[in-house]
């Protein structure tokens, strides 16, 4: 039986999700700047174009087939134990595909003399796919705390041990071996957390009856990885396997605010949206709430980013990563851009619009792909992260369009006041980018100038939702006094 969703249910697990995701984000925060050190770009580089074939097959192998088991009405153990091993023979044939293929795919997309790198990696699809049902029933479940340990657990063991494997010397190994020890050991929480021990039950029949939700979010899951993904494999084909590790490096780095607010949010809220698809009004609140809180936290932290990125490259990544520093800017900038669309996806699956989200994420990776395309080849690694911004503010019109049309309000008006937090941090973000400028040739060093710009900030970004958003900022004082007052009533009950 699902839980009941309340407030105290949501908060609670986004709570857990965020402090999750705030943990690798401070280990990543102090490991990846350090392998950055230890590292080439070029190692860098062969990783990265390894793991997104291999991501790319898992989520293929996967199917959306685990995320229908989220949507579904009861947990039937047949059904349960079917995904698992439809989920299970997939990623034999993926990891054997790609094991026998590894030399011209890594050559094709412009990183040769990757093909060991490949092989060895195929070997951690089953490993990731085996997860996917036990991860479900926890979402399900609204388990997020358990799930949160795990994810703590195993991303912090992996990173220290890439981090001392690259300090004996490992190479682009110590990355290779830090994906394998946190998948491995994700993997065993997950079984342990759950309980669940797959039993050999199978039936094509309940397998057919996911097929017509999962089949929209498979495709949807495709075209959202080419989107993600296709600006590496481009940047290494046209411009090399150094520019692509600096893009590399750049965006693990621009995308740690992201996977610390939008991985959270995106986990507990889609089994929420599920929860209350059926209530029009509750669903329309909660779409519009978490939107706009989505957007007033994790804007300020990319357009802030953006401001900051000349000495912040120096200061995180060392001199051999300066140069790069535009490309870290843009990177944050253009993740910024989409905040307001940060909980789309996770509405759209929960109300089982898996149809909408595979047409949107194809018109999405086109307009990404041809973008920054166009950028690498008639410019360079800046320039395409410049249209790589561009094709984001497109998207962000087009995606706001299609979500509130399908919720059916008013298109508008819901845009403003959807993108009025971002709005104002662009503007914070601009006056310390000027303010950072004015700082360049004074005596100040990098880390104070970062120092000066952060506080600077988050001054003027206070300034500004104060002025511009006070019902919000009223509704969430509200959310927060009914939380307190839950938690002072429950033990006298």
């Amino acid at each position: 039986m699902p839980p009941v969703i309340s407030l105290r249910t949501v908060t609670n697990n986004v709570g857990w999700s965020v402090l999750s995701k705030t943990s690798t984000f401070g280990l990543k925060f102090v490991t990846v700047p350090i392998l950055a050190r230890l590292l080439t770009p070029e190692e860098f580089g062969i990783v990265a174009v390894a793991q997104t074939v291999v991501l790319f097959l898992t989520m293929v192998g996967g199917a959306g087939l685990a995320a229908a088991l989220v949507v579904e009405r009861s947990e039937d153990e047949t059904t349960i134990h079917s995904v698992f091993w439809a989920n299970f023979a997939m990623a034999l044939a993926m990891a054997g595909a790609l094991y026998a293929f590894a030399e011209p795919l890594s050559a094709l997309m412009g990183a040769p003399g990757g093909g060991d790198v490949v092989k060895i990696m195929a070997l951690i699809i089953p490993i990731q796919l085996c997860g996917d049902v036990a991860y479900a029933l926890l979402a399900r479940r609204m388990a997020f705390d358990r799930d949160a340990f795990w994810s703590v657990l195993s991303e912090s063991v992996g990173a220290v041990s890439a981090v001392v494997l690259a300090l004996a010397g490992w190479g682009l190994w110590a990355l290779v071996a830090q994906l394998f020890i946190s998948a491995t050991l994700r993997l065993g929480g997950l079984f342990y957390a759950t309980r669940y021990r797959p039993r050999f039950m199978f039936s094509f029949a309940r397998i057919r009856a996911l097929w017509g939700y999962s089949a929209g979010l498979m495709g949807s899951e495709i075209f959202n990885f080419v989107t993600f993904q296709s600006p590496l494999v481009i940047v290494s084909r046209f411009l090399g396997i150094a520019e692509a590790g600096a893009y590399s490096a750049a965006n693990r780095f621009a995308s740690i605010p992201n996977q610390v607010v939008l991985a959270a949010l995106m986990g507990v809220l889609f089994p929420t949206f599920s929860h209350i698809a059926d209530d029009a009004e509750r669903r329309t609140r909660a779409l519009f709430l978490s939107t706009q809180v989505c957007s007033l936290v994790l804007a300020p932290m990319m357009f802030g980013i953006w401001a900051i990125a000349e000495p912040g490259m120096y200061v995180i990544f060392g001199q051999q990563w300066a140069w790069a520093w535009p490309v870290l800017g843009l990177l944050a900038l253009s993740k910024g851009i989409l905040a307001p669309c940060s909980t789309y996806i996770p509405y759209l699956k929960g109300v089982g619009k898996s149809h909408v989200l595979w047409w949107v994420a194809v018109a999405r990776a086109v307009l990404v792909s041809a973008a920054v395309t166009y950028g690498a080849v008639t410019g360079g690694l800046v320039e395409a992260m410049v249209w790589l911004c561009i094709a984001n503010a497109v998207t962000l019109v087009f995606y706001c369009w299609t979500v509130f049309r399908t919720d059916g309000v008013p298109f508008l008006r819901n845009f403003l006041v959807t993108c009025r937090p971002m709005a104002s941090a662009f503007a914070m973000a601009v006056a310390v980018r000027f303010l950072v400028e004015a700082l360049r040739d004074s005596e100040f060093g990098p880390i104070v100038q970062i120092a000066i710009g952060g506080a600077a900030g988050a001054i003027i970004y206070a300034v500004l939702i104060l002025l511009t958003e006070r019902a919000l900022v009223r509704d969430l004082f509200g959310m927060v006094a009914r939380l307190r007052g839950g938690a002072q009533a429950s033990p006298a009950s």
